[in-house]
């Protein structure tokens, strides 16, 4: 089976970003980022949960988070990469983790109401009709 289609002008050969998933492949793809984050990312990365530094104990259940750690990953994939050449992990620390971290971890982010042992959706603003 093909890859979905991604925006126009995308590369084919790339791996698809989670949003253009669904179904089996969306949920293959979550439970290979579930592992990334779980084996790698926070036991490597993970700070301490604060009110001033949030994290989701579910994190999956907030599409922000998933769609933020999936760029993340792709990213981790393609400078960790002996292709990448030496200064791949570095640019992948520099231009990608903190960036990522950052904003999930905001007090304003998508964990903003989650406590450790606890997770609570994010109230998303109100659309109205056009």
């Amino acid at each position: 089976m093909s890859a979905p289609a991604g925006p126009a002008g995308s590369d084919p050969a790339a791996p698809p970003f989670i949003l253009y998933l669904d179904g089996e492949e969306y949920d293959e793809e979550l439970r290979s980022l579930v592992t990334w984050v779980h084996a790698l990312l926070l036991p490597v990365y993970g700070r301490e949960v604060t009110s001033g530094e949030p994290w989701c104990p579910r994190w999956w259940e907030h599409l922000e988070a998933v769609a933020r750690l999936h760029g993340l990953w792709l990213a981790w994939q393609e400078l960790t990469d002996p292709a990448a050449g030496p200064s791949g992990p570095a640019l992948w620390h520099r231009d990608h983790l903190g960036a990522v971290m950052h904003e999930l971890r905001s007090p304003s982010g998508p964990f903003a109401g989650c406590k450790p042992g606890a997770h609570r959706p994010k109230a998303v603003p109100v659309v109205e009709a056009f």
